[in-house]
């Protein structure tokens, strides 16, 4: 009898006295653990296993190889917008209310996982106080913990970046504490280690991570494997060439994660997440199987919202496989909420089906709405889109073939809308009528 179904037998026996019942769909007497990880500005073009000739992520390709990979993972265009979204189902017209800022009446899927009696933690990029305006409670370090978080390790809290950075000598916030800046620290590291000291310390009952990565954003940085960290001189010297090391930093953190698990003896029974929350940074130019991809972060074209995805469940997934339907942001809420046997309300629509080896039928269309209220480069793409996998809408009315033009230089035009392109056509306007609209 394993330790987890010894924890589930005593919660049933002995589930009164403040022990909390773990809630999961029939037949679940193991509930899985679950990590959620999501980079910060990586784009689809940044896994190897995606088409990319520039980076190597030789352990998340092989956890795609193993689990399954995404091709049509579509995010916001900008952070706050994504992370708002991805936390609680909806589109952002609904709850997106400043950058940089999640409303406390919000309720996130922390909050479920919690009640769920899943033992939880958040480590990484918060930035969801609202410190960019000083909103009400910008100040609130125990903000976390009203999400749903048992635990927290977090950059940008209560201390905005001007206080401190996230790479080097880096600021961070701990259940309630500064921690002690160190010149040779090095904060995705710090992240990491508190990820991997949870996971030991909660092996004996489920536990949701979510792991919001610092990584990799700017300032394109050394990382502890770069030459350049070794001299305190260059160690924050800013250059997009050090992108390609914090891409490959990345990939080494999970494959820590993922050893962890291996070690402990949870890899079997951990569902493994990782996605990016919106395109690669305009700085950078990233060559691959089909040619170069510019970054642009902040656009409403693909290089702005086609984000990498891949998922792994060992005990479910038992061969990789490759899913071609979108997902949206709005997805992840209800995916885990039915993982738990939780009823919530969502814009989005459940992939648990998916992970469970079960048939699975991706929806037909998706819908972004998106207005970035942060600086005026980027509200320029404010906008509002319906697509399909190859065909998208926007609310002035122009359509796009993604396959044949993926950066949206060329409308189709009116002569080549046969009947199918219209009733297409149709149906995405019928998705974009439920969102209200800008004039």
């Amino acid at each position: 009898m394993t330790n987890k179904l010894l924890f589930l037998l005593f919660l049933a026996t002995f589930g009164l006295g403040g022990c909390k019942s773990v809630i999961a769909p029939p037949g679940n007497a193991n509930p899985p653990n679950v990590i959620l990880i999501m980079a910060d500005d990586m784009g689809y073009e940044c896994l190897s296993s995606n088409g990319s000739l520039s980076y190597q992520t030789p352990v998340l390709d092989q956890i795609a190889a193993k689990g399954i990979r995404f091709t049509n993972c579509i995010a916001q265009p900008l952070c706050t917008p994504s992370r708002v979204k991805i936390m609680t189902g909806q589109y952002n017209f609904r709850n997106y209310e400043n950058f940089g800022y999640l409303n406390p009446n919000q309720p996130t899927f922390g909050q479920f996982m919690k009640k769920a009696g899943y033992a939880t933690a958040i480590a990484g990029k918060w930035q969801l106080n609202g410190l960019s305006f000083e909103l009400a409670g910008y100040q609130d370090n125990k903000r976390p913990h009203h999400f749903g978080f048992d635990e927290y390790c977090l950059w940008q809290l209560t201390q905005d970046r001007k206080a401190g950075e996230r790479f080097a000598n880096p600021l961070i916030e701990q259940n309630g504490q500064l921690l002690e800046r160190d010149e040779n620290a090095y904060g995705p590291d710090i992240f990491a280690n508190y990820v991997i000291d949870f996971i030991t310390r909660n092996k004996e009952k489920p536990f949701f991570i979510y792991y919001p990565m610092v990584l990799v954003h700017n300032p394109f940085v050394p990382t502890p494997d770069s030459d350049a960290w070794t001299d305190l001189k260059t160690r924050s010297k800013q250059d997009t060439t050090y992108f390609k090391d914090m891409v490959a930093y990345t990939d080494k953190i999970v494959g820590r994660i993922q050893q962890h698990l291996q070690k402990l003896g949870l890899e079997e029974n951990t569902i493994l997440l990782f996605t990016g929350d919106n395109g690669t940074n305009r700085a950078i130019v990233s060559k691959t199987q089909d040619g170069p991809i510019y970054g642009f972060k902040g656009n409403t074209t693909l290089a702005g919202t086609h984000v990498p995805f891949i998922a792994s469940w060992p005990a479910k997934i038992k061969k990789g496989k490759i899913h071609d339907g979108l997902i949206s942001f709005s997805d992840f809420y209800p995916t885990l909420a039915a993982l738990v046997g939780q009823k919530v309300d969502s814009d989005g629509q459940s992939f648990l089906p998916l992970l469970n080896g079960a048939s699975y039928q991706s929806p037909e269309t998706l819908m972004v709405h998106y207005d970035p209220r942060w600086g005026k480069e980027v509200n320029a793409f404010r906008n509002l889109f319906a697509q399909t996998t190859k065909y998208k809408l926007y609310q002035d009315g122009k359509m796009y073939d993604l396959h044949k033009d993926p950066l949206e230089q060329s409308p189709l035009q009116q002569q080549e809308l046969t009947d199918n392109l219209l009733a297409i056509r149709q149906q995405l306007q019928s998705v974009l009528d439920q969102a209200p609209r800008w004039e």
